[in-house]
Formats: structure tokens, C-alpha cells, sequence
């Protein structure tokens, strides 16, 4: 196994761990609270830094084992730095593309269990924060987030070629859903679009120059609770899982191809 394939298949959420334990002999006091955007910060820097180099280092590995498909994408429709979702997705569909090549009966949609992944990742993140300063530094955020989180369900995520579902019950007003279950304003996608921003924002310095706060009518926007920095690590590693199962199973048919 190769040094891409072991950082392929190295969880992201190593990266939460890491600042977790790294953070945690500093307390939970009003002293420690200057701290926590910079740590917040820069851990999701690192996180969307590592998911993007992931990205990169999955094509490379396809394109050294499939000379058709390292023409097509790095001559003909090359990637930028996969932050943003459409080249996720382009990544993502890629790997369906050369599983299936190899073999034409897998369908991601009936091998992985998605209730359950949305159930795993849950159960993650609560071991990960709860009780701990990153809780209780942004402890509403927090709460926030545990309400959003059991708004996502499995039909969410993992549509035809795409991370993300568009459905037709989640619309950008939040309103008109005609499936109880669905009552999230936002889509996944639609989500992760603030994430990118966010990233963009964090990585240019761009609020050094612009206000910092949120305007009133910014915050009485039904999708400015979205914006929460629990959410964003779990649709990190939603993907990560996501991209690590695939890659397994490419690397399993890879393997029988020989």
C-alpha cells in the first residue's frame, strides 16, 4: 500500500481528534474564549485542506492505473483545488466511473447503507465534542447543530453521480415540503455552498477587510443557522466516508482485474 493510498484512507476526523486532544489541557474558562475562532479556524482549514489534497491524491492514483482516464482529465477537463462541490462531485463520479468499468453490477445505492452512515457520523461527532471546551465555547452552536442534524436523512445524499440530492422537497424558503421528515430550509448541497464560502473566506483573510458581524436581517434568515461550524465538520466527513467507501471498493476491483 502505497503513502497515497494510506492518506486516502485515513479518516479526516483524525484531524477533529488531533485539535481536540491538542486544546483540551488549555480549560473551558472566560480566559480561553480569545482562543476559540483561531482554533475553530484553523482546524477547518486544515480539515478542508486535507479533504481537497485527498481529492487530488485520488485522481492521480485512477490516472496511474487508467492512461484513458489521466488524458481525459488532466489534458481535456482538468480540476482545480476541489474545494468546491462541483469538483467533488466530478471526483466522486469519477471513482463510480472506474468501479463500474471494472465492474458493471456495483450501485453504490444498494451496497451502502445510508441511515446508517448519517447514524455513525452522529455518534462521532457527539463522542468527539461532547464535554469537552470546543461544546462549550460555542455551546449554542452546538445545540443548534443537533437540531439540524436530525433533519438529514438518507435520500439527503448519494444521488446518481452527485454527493448531494437536489430534492424537490428542499427548497431554498424552507417551505412547501411535502414530506414531514424533509423540513430542512436547505439542501446539502445548498449547505455546503456556506461551507465553501466560509473556507474562502478563512483561507484569503477576506474579514479583515469587510464587517465581521452579521447584519440583523442576515441573522433572521431562516438558513443563517447553517452557518455553524459543527455542521461543517459533519458534512466533511460525511464526504470523507463517502470517498473512502468508494475508494475501497476501487481498489478491491482493481485488484480482481489483474
Amino acid at each position: 500500500m502505497n503513502n497515497h493510498t494510506n492518506f486516502i484512507l485515513k479518516p479526516i476526523a483524525n484531524v477533529l481528534k488531533d485539535a481536540i486532544t491538542a486544546s483540551a489541557g488549555i480549560g473551558n474558562g472566560i480566559e480561553t474564549y480569545p482562543l476559540c475562532d483561531y482554533i475553530f479556524q484553523s482546524t477547518f482549514l486544515k480539515m478542508t485542506g486535507f479533504q481537497e489534497q485527498k481529492m487530488k491524491c485520488i485522481c492521480w492514483e485512477m490516472a496511474s492505473n487508467d492512461y484513458e482516464y489521466r488524458y481525459k482529465r488532466y489534458s481535456q477537463n482538468p480540476l482545480g483545488e476541489c474545494s468546491c462541490i462541483e469538483e467533488k462531485n466530478k471526483v466522486y463520479s469519477d471513482l463510480i466511473n472506474q468501479i463500474t468499468k471494472r465492474n458493471p453490477t456495483f450501485d453504490i445505492q444498494s451496497t451502502i447503507n445510508k441511515q446508517e452512515l448519517l447514524l455513525e457520523i452522529r455518534t462521532e461527532i457527539a463522542t468527539l465534542f461532547d464535554h469537552t471546551n470546543w461544546s462549550i465555547w460555542l455551546q449554542n452552536d452546538y445545540n443548534k447543530y443537533k437540531d439540524i442534524v436530525q433533519e438529514f436523512e438518507g435520500n439527503c445524499f448519494i444521488g446518481g453521480k452527485k454527493l448531494f440530492v437536489k430534492c424537490e422537497n428542499c427548497n431554498k424558503n424552507g417551505k412547501n415540503h411535502s414530506i414531514p421528515k424533509c423540513a430542512n430550509a436547505l439542501n446539502l448541497e445548498s449547505i455546503y455552498d456556506k461551507l465553501y464560502i466560509h473556507r474562502n473566506q478563512c483561507a484569503h483573510n477576506t474579514l479583515s477587510y469587510q464587517q465581521n458581524l452579521p447584519t440583523l436581517t442576515t441573522l433572521a434568515k431562516d438558513d443563517y443557522k447553517y452557518n455553524n461550524y459543527f455542521v461543517y465538520f459533519f458534512l466533511l466527513i460525511l464526504i470523507d466516508k463517502i470517498v473512502i467507501y468508494l475508494y475501497e471498493n476501487y481498489l478491491n476491483v482493481l485488484q480482481n482485474s489483474i
